[in-house]
Order: C-alpha cells, then sequence, then structure tokens
C-alpha cells in the first residue's frame, strides 16, 4: 500500500472518530442569544456561616453501662414438667434487677412462675439460690430475695418524663448467655398489649433489641435510671424492631406492695370495655369518639351495683378523663379499695354520673 492511502486511510478514521466522539459527547455551543454567564448565582460577599452552639454529643453508652449493670441479675428457674414420656426438668432464663441492699430482685412473673427452684447469678459472678416474695399475673411483675446484703441497687427513673425518640438501653441475661445491652430509642408510650390473653398497660416500645433472656431486666434512661422492666416482644416474620418494657411509673407500685405484702390488691369495678376512637364512633354510631364503652357487666360488682349498663359510654372516673380503656384502668388502679368513686357516662345523647363503691379484685 502507498503512502498516498495510507494517508488517506488515516484522514477516514480519525474524521470517523471524532463523529463518533462528537456523537457521545455532544457539548453545547455557545451563540450570543445563549452565552453562559459564569458570574449569574455568584456572591462576591459569602462567607462561611458563624460557627453556633457545639453539637450534643452521641450519648456514653458506655458509662451507663458501666453504671447499671452491677444492679442487674441473670435469673435461672427450674421447673418441673410432666408429659407422655414422664417428668422432666425445663429452665427458664430470665433477667432481674436488684431494688435495695437487702437482696430484692424485680423481675417478670412469666420468669419465675411455676418454679421449683430459682437460681440468680450475680455481676461479680456469684449464684445464689432465690426465693419468690411475691407475684402478680395481671402486671406481669414479680420479686425474688436472695440471701445476700450491700448489693449494689439501681435506682428508679421517672417514666413519665418520656419522650418518643430518647436514648434508651436494655441490659440482661440475652439468650441466657449473661449480661449485655442493647441500644434504642422510644418508640411508643402508654401502650396495651395482650400477652396470652392478659393485657398489659402503659408499657414502653423501644427499638432496643429484647431476646430470650432479657425479660425482668431493666430498661434505662441515659442518665442510668430505670425507666422500665423490659417483658415483651412481637415475633413475627415481617416485624422487626418492636419490643415492650414496663414503664417505671406503673412498676414502681406494685413491686412495693409485692415487697411490704407479698401480694397486690387492685379496686375492682366490673366492666368489660373497648376504646372508643373515631372509627368505631362512626362506624357504631357513637354520640362521642372517646372514651370507655361497656360491653359487659360482671352480675352484683360495683358497676353493676352504680347502674351502669351495657353501651354506657364511660368519659371520666374519678376525676380524670378517660379517652381509651388504658385510661380507665390507670383511674382505676390509682384509686382505693373502699373508695366511692364518681363516673360520668355517656348514655345516649345524655352525659349523667352515678357513683360505684369499689372493691378488691377477686382472685377467682
Amino acid at each position: 500500500m502507498s503512502k498516498k492511502y495510507i494517508l488517506a486511510f488515516a484522514i477516514i478514521v480519525a474524521v470517523a472518530l471524532g463523529i463518533g466522539i462528537w456523537a457521545l459527547y455532544p457539548f453545547p455551543t455557545s451563540s450570543p442569544s445563549q452565552s453562559y454567564n459564569s458570574t449569574q448565582h455568584t456572591d462576591p460577599d459569602w462567607t462561611c456561616p458563624p460557627e453556633g452552639e457545639p453539637a450534643t454529643p452521641l450519648p456514653d453508652f458506655l458509662m451507663v453501662v458501666a453504671e447499671v449493670m452491677p444492679s442487674v441479675v441473670s435469673v435461672t428457674t427450674e421447673m418441673n414438667v410432666s408429659s407422655f414420656f414422664g417428668q422432666s426438668t425445663e429452665y427458664v432464663v430470665g433477667s432481674g434487677i436488684i431494688t435495695d441492699d437487702k437482696g430484692y430482685i424485680a423481675t417478670n412473673n412469666h420468669v419465675v412462675e411455676n418454679a421449683q427452684n430459682i437460681y440468680v447469678e450475680l455481676d461479680d459472678g456469684r449464684i445464689l439460690p432465690a426465693n419468690i416474695v411475691g407475684t402478680d399475673p395481671l402486671s406481669d411483675l414479680a420479686v425474688i430475695k436472695i440471701d445476700a446484703t450491700d448489693l449494689p441497687y439501681a435506682y428508679w427513673g421517672n417514666s413519665g418524663l418520656l419522650s418518643i425518640g430518647d436514648w434508651v438501653l436494655a441490659i440482661g441475661n440475652a439468650l441466657g448467655g449473661g449480661g449485655g445491652a442493647t441500644q434504642g430509642i422510644v418508640s411508643r408510650l402508654n401502650v396495651s398489649v395482650n400477652v396470652d390473653g392478659n393485657t398489659l398497660y402503659g408499657l414502653i416500645q423501644t427499638t432496643a433489641a429484647i431476646n430470650p433472656g432479657n425479660s425482668g431486666g431493666p430498661l434505662v434512661n441515659m442518665s442510668g435510671e430505670v425507666i422500665g422492666i423490659t417483658s415483651v416482644k412481637i415475633v413475627a416474620s415481617e416485624v422487626e424492631g418492636i419490643g415492650f418494657a414496663i414503664s417505671s411509673d406503673e412498676a414502681k407500685p406494685i413491686i412495693r406492695d409485692l415487697i411490704r405484702y407479698g401480694h397486690v390488691t387492685y379496686p375492682w369495678l366490673g366492666v368489660w370495655a373497648r376504646t372508643v376512637n373515631p372509627l368505631l364512633a362512626a362506624t357504631m354510631n357513637l354520640p362521642v369518639d372517646r372514651g370507655a364503652l361497656i360491653v359487659e357487666i360482671v352480675a352484683g360488682s360495683p358497676a353493676d351495683t352504680a347502674g351502669l349498663i351495657e353501651d354506657d359510654i364511660i368519659i371520666h372516673f374519678g376525676g380524670q378523663e378517660v379517652s381509651d380503656i388504658a385510661d380507665l384502668v390507670r383511674a382505676i388502679r390509682a384509686s382505693e379499695i373502699g373508695e366511692d368513686v364518681e363516673i360520668a357516662f355517656v348514655r345516649g345523647e345524655d352525659t349523667e354520673i352515678t357513683s360505684a363503691l369499689l372493691v378488691e379484685y377477686p382472685t377467682s
């Protein structure tokens, strides 16, 4: 091939590549009417914004764990179980919170119920037998005691001061592996959850991971105060990060009564009710969109004696507003056995007032 043909071929290739590159990268051309003004969006007087307050540091989880961990114990319960194959021993693991230096430990009722033997492992490695002081299935709380003194104990906080988004730590014997901690935030407050037919009220929902073995352990704020007792989690393939703790405000009076008396007595009204909300009100054509709708009255109960009937909607109890079932339960439990309580309720289109003499919650 001659030099003339080689040169011609090179020119053709170069032109072809130039066209290809131009087709792939069609850079705009400027025209007098569409010129790009490089100073159009500039600001010659701009300065960096002045520094504000220092950013809030992330929570110091290490210090919180160091503060709380010595007061958290692992609880192991032995139970004798009968089956087709005969008697066997099952073990339930949980957690507990040392509540004073005398050996009282708060935990969940479901951790220790039906126990033949209970053993507690302290943070320092000691393993001691424990005895049941008292249990309360309604709140899923229990108190056990070990024969030890001068123990490190937890400090209780006020769960009523919590806000959604607050940092919390769940500390306990997760999966029976000993003391551990998980972090999360408060997701919801004053939640009600039905567990095996028993409704727990005033719960704290948290994203802190709660696993088997955590039950009975503390949920603490960033001051290291116990603001809840971890109790239950929702287990489902489509659910993640939903656990619940009994709030400290609900737990403290129950723990106190269990330590003082060995049992808890509740005032009793004697109604079955459901929460009234706007959807239920619209569906049932109710006159109000909040309150507790009575669906059943126990014969001979304080509610029956007070003249309440089915379909009445309780809106105030003992001076406290009732917007839902949790409000009613809380108001009843805040009352005293033998107290004559004023009740406001809606019947038809009228609001009426009655009073009920509360009695002790029947055990059978």
